[in-house]
């Protein structure tokens, strides 16, 4: 018989500093700590918690928004650099792998991103959440499926999504097909109402169940005053309160330890990794249970890019100015299989 493997997971509900993003840098820091003080071997923040989440486009028109979207970009995230430095290091001091969520800038653009550092302080995954939600469209750009990854880790498998990416079974399903163990949610917190809260609570319940899997989920966190300081309107205030869903859940969809709605915290719980396996041999979304010849997954995992490099000369028997069908690897539509090593669509046919 296997020796049983326990992973002990912290959940972490924090609030940013809107004023110094070193000072939530050290608070990230300061966490990992304490979580591995805690035994933790595993730590998750909420989503694009450095330098803090743009709770500021939920609130303000558009035209209002220029102050606070360049204050935000000033503060943004650049990968690799001084942050990603100091998460490193502290990973790798503690012995913890951290799931850290970012605002990622990339020369004019940011980027919803997630970070996953390795025990070792690796960066063994960097992913852009693909489709920013409603207001965030103003913010963040569009990532791509170069970081729809699974990463073995030293806790196993884990993939991460963003929010309401969750609400895209594709998106999951992708992370699936590649057998997640532990799959790490992030969301803002302090959003919406307790409504947001309780659809956060089914979304990461249905994915534990589907994907036979862990969920580890992070949301943030605002104090009244920070609250204030995003908005002075009393009634847009109410849009920056409740959302918050701290949690642990098991394959079997059950809470590992009570979820924190409310105040900075942690969720801590222990992950017996033997529940995979218990939940798996009944149902397998990508094993037995899938039926690949009926439905699958085209993925196309190639990084997005603004240029494709064009090599070499027209093949034999062709010009410039032919107008056959004839066509090159560079005039191929970016959706469609490549035939060479560099294939664009990994074709995630379950089991």
């Amino acid at each position: 018989m296997s020796t049983p493997r326990i992973v002990r997971a912290a959940a972490i509900q924090i609030a940013p500093d809107f004023e110094n993003p070193d000072r939530t840098v050290n608070k990230v820091c300061e966490a990992i700590d304490e979580a591995a003080a805690r035994g933790a071997q595993l730590a998750v923040f909420p989503e694009t918690f450095v330098p803090y989440y743009p709770y500021f486009s939920f609130v303000q028109p558009p035209v209002q928004q220029g102050p606070a979207h360049l204050r935000l970009m000033e503060r943004a995230v650049v990968v690799p650099g001084p942050v990603t430095d100091a998460v490193a290091e502290r990973a790798r001091a503690r012995g913890v792998v951290v799931v850290l969520g970012v605002n990622e800038r990339d020369h004019g653009s940011l980027y919803n991103t997630q970070l996953v550092f390795d025990a070792d302080g690796r960066l063994a995954l960097k992913r852009r959440k693909i489709t920013p939600t409603y207001h965030e469209r103003m913010i963040w750009g569009q990532g791509d499926g170069a970081g729809l990854k699974v990463v073995d880790t030293r806790v196993g498998r884990v993939g991460a999504l963003a929010c309401w990416e969750h609400y895209n079974p594709l998106a999951r399903y992708s992370l699936m097909a590649q057998h997640e163990e532990i799959h790490c949610a992030q969301f803002p917190g302090s959003l919406v109402g307790p409504i947001f809260a309780e659809q956060m609570e089914v979304t990461i319940r249905h994915h534990a169940l589907e994907s036979g899997c862990f969920v580890v989920n992070a949301t943030g966190w605002l104090a009244d005053e920070q609250i204030r300081a995003v908005t002075p309107d009393e009634g847009l205030q109410k849009a920056l309160r409740g959302g918050c869903h701290t949690a642990i859940v098991s394959p079997e969809g059950k809470h590992l330890a009570p979820p924190l709605t409310e105040g900075e915290g942690m969720v801590i719980a222990d992950l017996d990794m033997a529940l995979i396996a218990k939940r798996k041999r009944m149902m397998d979304s990508v094993g037995h249970y899938a039926r690949p010849e009926l439905l699958s997954l085209a993925l196309n995992d190639r990084p997005a890019t603004t240029t494709q490099p064009m090599h070499g000369t027209p093949a034999s028997g062709t010009s410039s100015n032919d107008t056959g069908s004839t066509r090159h690897d560079h005039e191929r539509n970016p959706i469609e299989p490549a035939t060479d090593d560099r294939a664009a669509v990994l074709r995630l046919a379950a089991g």
